[in-house]
């Protein structure tokens, strides 16, 4: 058959995600279940792959998204379920919350650094709804809430929950995951940057907002981006999110801190003072904090350990690893799951080990834990469904025909594209994981066939996917709801989507130039 009409067939699949999710709204879990079948017939029918692979590959995904993928999400809002169930998320605000009254400096650590944090540990929403409640509950507007903290949440999703989307796009191209980790850090980095600026801008609507605070706004950014650089190549994708964000949050509260000391020197006006009160009700004491965040803390620890840090304990815990052959068609390679030594055990262990230090009844645990995966039933199926389709397309041939189509019709100028596909994977979706699951061998083969390091425009799809995640129609829905606007969905949309363009435009020219570069 034409190489071209079947460049057009593979992409139906694709394109029917786009328009079911992002035009007619239907349920997530719903349409990727019909997706899944609907590609199982395409690959049987074109490109004549047997029913028993086909089988086989749907298997395989499925396996996949359950160990690690859902494993890792499930994990993370467990532990910030618990965090709610004993009041350790109230501390958390009360501590975020009371540093300053500045509210261009409050934007700085609720939405970017706090938010950062969020979506490093937890992802799912957490770091829209929480920062964007916070920020509403001490008197900023909601849907400038809900729109700082759609664009606040971008640049962490590369490595949220634990840096599960780099890591999945590892599995799915075959690529180390050290190697793609630092790319990706590097290709963000400006972004990281920029960021924060855009953000004090936006919270006053004016280029002037600027005034006074330029340097504790350059540290934020910078205080992320190099941690975040050096974290990512000599640790991998775990932690460049969590200790970047950290870090982030740290200096901006100390800045913030000093600058109160000289608070006569700013220019505080008088709807910013309204809120002293509420944030001199603030008053937390060393131990509350210390518990509050204890499980992160541990998470931190026990990941640091296992890390190749520490060889002797990384190698003791790969031992607990299992190869698992369950496609059966040409090509087949086993599947490893790693049983201890993966982000989600180890945010499963942190937490009951913090909930047993704060002295938190065993049975109230496993119940908060049973209702987290009652939460996600869902989400369990939208992913095991999108994993499916991507090792569908993979096997069957279907993911080489779309490759074959965007490269023949791109040709040299593939790389300014490639971004723009993981922020429509993400739109779509509304993960950045499920963008990579999507794309990511896409972007490899592309890469390849053009002669470009297939690390490089690998990167160029997470990063690209950062981008789309201000507009997933799901990021939006939780970001309304969390701020009491559920109906102003499309309001909140117009506003952050020539964020994404312009976000999407540069990102795709940085990595065009780069991608000279970066050759095989």
């Amino acid at each position: 058959m034409n190489e071209y009409l079947l460049f057009a067939i593979a992409i139906i699949p694709i394109a029917w995600l786009i328009v079911s999710l992002g035009i007619l709204k239907f349920p997530a879990h719903k349409t990727c279940i019909f997706t899944a079948i609907f590609t199982f017939i395409i690959a049987l029918v074109f490109w004549k792959i047997s029913f028993l692979n086909a089988v086989t590959a749907s298997i395989e995904g499925i396996l996949v998204a359950l160990w690690p993928i859902l494993l890792v999400i499930v994990a993370a809002l467990f532990t910030y379920n618990l965090a709610v169930e004993t009041k350790s998320m109230d501390t958390m605000k009360k501590m975020l919350s009371s540093i300053t009254t500045d509210q261009r400096i409050q934007v700085l650590i609720l939405a970017w650094g706090f938010g950062g944090f969020l979506e490093a540990v937890a992802g799912y929403g957490t770091a829209v709804a929480i920062p964007a409640s916070i920020l509403a509950s001490i008197g900023f507007n909601p849907i400038f809430a809900a729109i700082i903290c759609l664009i606040a949440n971008t640049v962490p999703t590369a490595f949220g929950a634990i840096g599960i989307p780099v890591t999945t796009l590892a599995t799915v191209t075959g690529l180390d995951v050290m190697k793609l980790s630092y790319l990706i850090s590097i290709q963000l980095a400006p972004f990281i940057i920029i960021i924060p600026f855009a953000l004090v801008i936006l919270t006053k609507k004016s280029f002037k907002a600027i005034k006074g605070v330029f340097w504790i706004t350059l540290v934020s950014g910078l205080a992320f981006a190099i941690p975040q650089i050096f974290v990512a190549k000599y640790l991998g994708a775990e932690l460049p999110a969590l200790i970047g964000s950290l870090c982030s949050m740290l200096a901006t509260v100390i800045m913030a801190k000093f600058m109160n000391k000289n608070q006569s020197k700013l220019e505080i006006e008088s709807e910013e003072s309204q809120v002293c009160d509420v944030v001199a009700q603030s008053k937390v004491t060393f131990r509350e904090g210390l518990l509050a965040w204890l499980p992160y803390i541990l998470l931190c620890i026990l990941i640091l350990i296992a890390s190749p840090l520490f060889p002797s304990i990384n190698e003791f815990l790969a031992k607990f690893t299992s190869e698992i052959q369950v496609y059966t068609g040409e090509g087949a390679k086993a599947t490893s799951f790693i049983w201890i030594n993966t982000p989600g055990m180890m945010i499963i262990i942190s937490t009951f080990m913090a909930g047993l230090i704060q002295k938190v009844k065993i049975s109230i645990m496993l119940n908060v834990f049973i209702s987290t995966i009652k939460q996600l039933t869902k989400s369990f199926i939208t992913i095991t469904s999108i994993v499916a389709i991507s090792k569908i397309m993979s096997y069957s041939g279907m993911t080489s025909s779309i490759s074959f189509g965007l490269c023949a019709t791109t040709g040299s100028f593939y790389p300014i594209i490639s971004p723009l596909l993981g922020s429509i994977g993400t739109f779509v979706t509304g993960s950045d994981t499920s963008a990579n699951i999507l794309f990511g061998g896409l972007q490899t083969q592309a890469a390849t066939s053009l002669g470009i390091s297939p690390y490089w425009i690998a990167a160029a799809n997470t990063a690209g996917a950062t981008a789309g995640k201000m507009i997933s129609p799901q990021s939006i829905a939780i970001a309304a709801s969390a701020t009491g606007l559920i109906g102003k969905e499309g309001k909140i949309f117009s506003s952050t989507v020539k964020f994404c363009l312009g976000y999407v435009i540069i990102l795709g020219i940085l990595v065009y130039f780069g991608s000279y570069f970066f050759t095989i």
